[in-house]
């Protein structure tokens, strides 16, 4: 089987995670609020870390010298998610899948100042032209600018922040170290916030499933990207994950009768074009 197409099942995997993270999540803002979905999914997460950690022989690389970097870079992606499972509430998925594509955009803008990366004239066009398709995707008005839109473009912000200080943590840190982090951290982050009202409700067992996929499917998302990534190239793979935007488009049609917005398609299809010249641009650079 040919690396690309190796790389194409990875990235269906990836896709099909996401999108039921998506469903799961929506269904189980029913019962509990998003801080209670995140720690009852980095609950879920440890066991399954630890687990996959001890199986692989992994687990005595959980150790750490850069407990504020992991700090921070999960206090970033605990907002983001947060944000996320928030907006999946409140406007379309297609809406929500959108503007977290924007994430890279905001890579681009954020390095230069955070990596000390050098921005060039194509990041530049790259940002200006995915920010276009935001305009696109959200149409701001006084009147149209809704807590949802604002969460779903907030999220991906702090998504990009989380990809910037995971890159500072790959450096010195085993994956294994970063997910173990990933979801102790984000459990007591979850466990204060959930908690700060003095009611945390616990799941019940028509949504305890739910809650369980929302963990495995999180992990396994991600695992399946970064596989992905591993075999092809990100220009090959990347626009792969594109595909998620149609495919939570006919989900929420079909599941939730959500409308099949033409504008989402084509604020998406010019996010997509940012990125891929980005990316495509960053790979002729690398290769010369």
């Amino acid at each position: 089987m040919s690396p690309i197409l190796q790389a194409a099942l990875w990235m269906i995997g990836a896709i099909v995670s996401f999108t039921s993270m998506a469903i799961a999540g929506r269904t189980v803002s029913v019962e509990l609020d998003t801080f209670e979905i995140m720690l009852f999914r980095s609950l879920t997460g440890i066991l399954i870390v630890v687990t996959l950690a001890k199986f692989s022989g992994t687990l005595g690389q959980i150790r750490t010298d850069r407990p504020k970097l992991h700090l921070i870079r999960n206090a970033c992606h605990f907002a983001g998610q947060n944000l996320w499972f928030y907006a999946l509430t409140l406007i379309p998925l297609a809406q929500v899948f959108a503007l977290e594509f924007t994430t890279p955009i905001w890579v681009i803008l954020l390095s230069p100042l955070l990596l000390q990366e050098r921005l060039t004239a194509v990041g530049l066009f790259s940002a200006a032209l995915g920010f276009v398709g935001v305009l696109i995707v959200t149409r701001p008005e006084l009147s149209n600018i809704s807590p949802g839109l604002m969460a779903g473009a907030t999220c991906a912000v702090f998504f990009a922040l989380t990809a910037i200080f995971t890159r500072k943590l790959t450096q010195t840190e085993t994956i294994t170290t970063i997910l173990f982090y990933l979801t102790v951290m984000q459990a007591v982050f979850g466990l204060i916030c959930a908690g700060i009202d003095g009611d945390i409700r616990l799941p019940s067992a028509g949504i305890s499933v739910w809650v369980i996929l929302i963990g495995i499917a999180g992990l396994l998302a991600h695992f399946c990207l970064t596989k992905a990534l591993s075999i092809a190239p990100a220009g090959i793979v990347m626009p792969i994950d594109f595909i998620r935007l149609p495919a939570i488009a006919v989900v929420g049609m079909a599941l939730y009768d959500e409308p099949l917005d033409a504008l989402v398609f084509v604020g998406a299809a010019f996010i997509f074009a940012a990125n891929y010249l980005n990316i495509s641009f960053a790979e002729r650079a690398r290769e010369n």
